[in-house]
């Protein structure tokens, strides 16, 4: 009888509409991270000319960790905002934000060991031209979270974030986690699987 009484005592309220957006964005970009993912894997060793991937490729260890790291800073940092702690969110951010450059930074030197010491340009061959773009597409939308989370610290410094807009920097992580969890795909398409 209790829980009856529960259940018409409860109302529902709409989600919040940051959430709601950040979600259809995340589904419309995993469609396209889909398709990149399928080309990536249907070319697999058929590039007629080399180099090949297990000729070039080393497993990005120390990045990825930085990157997925990151996920975790960029989750305590909006819970210390939540809580109102802005001190403690700032470097969290900021660390957040060291972690996303470094593996950018990682991510730079690969390229660069690919292009001048093997010869691997995107059009090289198959395996350069998806490659580059799977990873580069990546690489995109990390620089797209990191100048968003850039953003938001010079907004902070200058004390225009508050407990209040706990929410939206929320909506913010809700990306930064997307971008997070294509990693572990790309990662294991390109450096697990394609070697």
């Amino acid at each position: 009888m209790s829980s009856a009484i529960a259940a018409q005592n409860t109302t529902w309220e709409l989600p919040y509409r940051g959430k709601v957006g950040m979600a259809c964005l995340i589904a419309g970009e995993s469609a396209i991270f889909t398709i990149f993912v399928v080309a990536y894997l249907f070319y697999i060793g058929k590039s007629l000319s080399g180099p090949t991937p297990k000729e070039v490729l080393e497993p990005p260890l120390f990045c990825s960790v930085c990157l997925l790291s990151s996920s975790l800073t960029i989750h305590l940092a909006v819970k210390s905002l939540s809580r109102g702690n802005v001190p403690r969110f700032l470097g969290l951010w900021f660390f957040t934000i060291l972690l996303g450059g470094l593996f950018l930074f990682g991510t730079a030197r690969e390229w660069h060991n690919l292009i001048y010491e093997h010869g691997l340009k995107i059009s090289t061959n198959l395996f350069g031209t998806t490659y580059y773009s799977l990873v580069g597409l990546h690489g995109f939308h990390v620089s797209a979270g990191l100048l968003m989370l850039g953003l938001t610290l010079l907004l902070a410094l200058f004390g225009q974030v508050r407990r209040e807009q706990a929410p939206k920097l929320d909506v913010l992580a809700m990306y930064w986690h997307f971008v997070d969890a294509v990693w572990v795909v790309v990662f294991t398409v390109v450096y697990v699987i394609g070697r």
